[in-house]
């Protein structure tokens, strides 16, 4: 197929364009734009080489002496939608900073449902994506560890934002689904479950509930969560022994 590589390489590393040749009728920005709405408006299964050329108002075959794979699509997605991070001054309180990461990329990941899917080590070596890295680390300047550390600890808030939205795309997913409301979905089957733990087969459920009966603060979990995984980092927050 044109423009396809018979050995492996990384899109960042291929010449946006030859020195030969008529001028490219596109730039792997206008690619990864359009790419980028497709997924938007109708999610990450509808982004195809065929759709993305439409969008664009050329042929199939022709993308492919831009993008030769749809991994390296992909890619460009996420550089494109990386550009959106903000880079700030850090204040210098690394569990301050790093909690302003977390809550920006989960926004992002609001405005762009399709991105947790591709929240992978394989498309992190994009431009954009390196500055957010190293915006990250530059978070970490006040944090006492070596390097490795840090990007372990930068990995696991990365993964705990990743699959908290996850969960909460999923959910808002299925509700829209639902053929009546969320309301009456929700009422049926807490009653169900109440009648289950009432019946006295789950003493422990019995007394979760009876401690709390909700409703979930989810605001309050996906701090928490964070609070969890920079307290397990923070040496101040060590229980002593």
């Amino acid at each position: 197929m044109a423009g396809r590589a018979d050995v492996p390489e990384v899109i960042w590393a291929r010449p946006e364009r030859t020195g030969r040749g008529p001028r490219p009728a596109f730039t792997r920005a206008d690619i990864a734009a359009a790419a980028v709405r497709i997924a938007d408006a109708r999610g990450l299964d509808a982004v195809s080489m065929r759709h993305v050329a439409a969008e664009l108002g050329c042929g199939t075959m022709s993308l492919y002496n831009y993008v030769p794979r749809k991994e390296d699509l992909y890619e460009l997605m996420v550089d494109a939608v990386s550009a959106e991070h903000e880079l700030w001054e850090p204040a210098g309180d690394w569990r301050a900073d790093l909690l302003r990461v977390a809550y920006q990329a989960r926004a992002l990941m609001h405005r762009h449902p399709w991105l947790p899917a591709l929240m992978s080590p394989v498309y992190g070596f994009s431009p954009n994506a390196l500055r957010y890295l190293e915006h990250c680390l530059t978070c970490l300047d006040s944090f006492d560890g070596t390097y490795g550390t840090k990007f372990e600890l930068i990995a696991m808030v990365n993964g705990v934002v990743t699959t908290y939205v996850g969960n909460e795309l999923a959910t808002a997913e299925r509700a829209r689904a639902l053929p009546w409301s969320e309301e009456r979905e929700n009422a049926v089957r807490i009653a169900y479950l109440g009648g289950r733990v009432a019946s006295g087969a789950y003493p422990r459920l019995a007394a979760a509930f009876a401690e709390d009966s909700g409703p979930i603060d989810l605001e309050g979990v996906f701090r928490r969560a964070l609070d969890r995984v920079l307290d397990g980092f923070d040496p101040s927050r060590r229980a002593p022994g």
